[in-house]
């Protein structure tokens, strides 16, 4: 409430009251909330850029919006390239997800949430998990340091790696070698943990049953890439092999 005593004062002073009230007048910012501000000036800047550039492609902004993805992207949360891009698709193409280590959690309910998304309502048919050469967080798991919480505990899951295929990886001498096949087996571990997703083998057992099904899905694909070249390779992985032992326990794992 406004004191009686200044209702008698100059129009002023009642300004002081309404104007921040009624927008007539902006606050003054904090500095340093205006400094931050100022430094994504040039992001929103690029921003109206790209858009423009979008709107150039006909029918593009319009199938980004009905949101048409055709793949599910598990990968990194390293910076240097979109998902779409290294696929050669426009935007809007791919439902993606990414972590550190483009790893499969079955304790991780974002990315469950994610793929039960992809799958069940998107119709998503092709779940993409790639990795890539040079992958800090696969680095981090071949060192024996304490990394701290929460990211020892994340890493945690590529060491299992390691120790699932020790013996393939002490047989090979050369470090780099080592590194590159070690991000090439987190990635295939990682792709038959999809597998192992609930959905995936609620769906994929629905597929199978299906006589209009011409090829059982969702599928999973492995893949990698070099930063150098940032050429896809596909792993070759004997899925059904690898799966098999999995069948009386997990509904469509190695159909």
């Amino acid at each position: 409430l406004i004191p009686l005593a200044l209702l008698s004062h100059t129009p002023a002073v009642l300004g002081l009251f309404f104007k921040p009230l009624l927008g007539l007048e902006r606050p003054k910012a904090h500095p340093l909330l205006d400094a931050t501000d100022r430094s994504m000036d040039r992001l929103i800047a690029q921003n109206r850029a790209w858009t423009r550039e979008l709107k150039k492609k006909k029918g593009l902004l319009e199938r980004m919006h009905a949101q048409e993805a055709k793949y599910l992207w598990i990968g990194c949360s390293e910076a240097r390239v979109p998902a779409n891009q290294l696929l050669g698709m426009d935007p809007g193409s791919v439902f993606v997800h990414r972590n550190i280590g483009n790893l499969v959690v079955n304790a991780d309910v974002n990315l469950e949430s994610v793929i039960q998304y992809a799958v069940s309502v998107l119709g998503v048919q092709d779940i993409i998990v790639c990795g890539h050469y040079e992958c800090e967080g696969v680095y981090a798991a071949t060192q024996n340091v304490e990394l701290g919480a929460p990211l020892d505990n994340w890493v945690r899951n590529i060491r299992d790696v390691i120790r699932l295929h020790r013996d393939e990886l002490l047989a090979i001498e050369d470090k780099e070698n080592k590194y590159r096949r070690l991000v090439e087996l987190n990635v295939q571990e990682q792709a038959l943990n999809v597998f192992k997703s609930g959905v995936v083998q609620e769906v994929r057992s629905q597929s199978v049953a299906s006589p209009s099904v011409e090829s059982i899905v969702p599928r999973v694909h492995a893949l990698v890439y070099d930063p150098r070249d940032l050429e896809l390779i596909q792993l070759d992985v004997d899925y059904k092999g690898a799966l098999r032992e999995y069948d009386e326990v997990c509904l469509g794992s190695s159909a």
